[in-house]
């Protein structure tokens, strides 16, 4: 079994892409539902591992829920990931995980998707 992708609801898809394609994503294909109003939007790793954005017409604002927590990606270095990449907000700045044996950090993307950034510790 493997992972084929994560789906995130989002108010405006080529704002998501261009915030995912920080991390080396690259848009990858799309459709659209039968009825028109939701656009399914991919982002590929270079290893093939999907994102996919739903952007349905008139959806803006959503719930998180509690069954939905972050989305995880490996980054080389934190710190600097942390400081260049454009985010839309701050959850937790960058720190050690021993117990991980990472270093690790939280930011947003521009719908409010907590995203965490981890790099093996030295």
């Amino acid at each position: 079994m493997n992972l084929i992708h994560v789906c995130l609801n989002v108010a405006d898809a080529d704002e998501s892409i261009e915030f995912y394609e920080q991390f080396g994503f690259e848009e990858s294909w799309s459709f659209e539902t039968p009825d028109g109003e939701t656009e399914n939007r991919y982002v590929a790793d270079p290893d093939g591992v999907e994102i996919q954005l739903s952007e349905t017409d008139g959806e803006t604002e959503f719930e998180a829920g509690t069954a939905w927590d972050h989305l995880a990606l490996g980054v080389d270095d934190v710190d600097e990931v942390f400081e260049t990449v454009d985010h839309y907000g701050v959850v937790e700045e960058p720190g050690d995980q021993p117990a991980a044996g990472a270093r690790t950090a939280f930011i947003e993307d521009p719908d409010g998707h907590v995203v965490e950034l981890v790099a093996p510790l030295e």
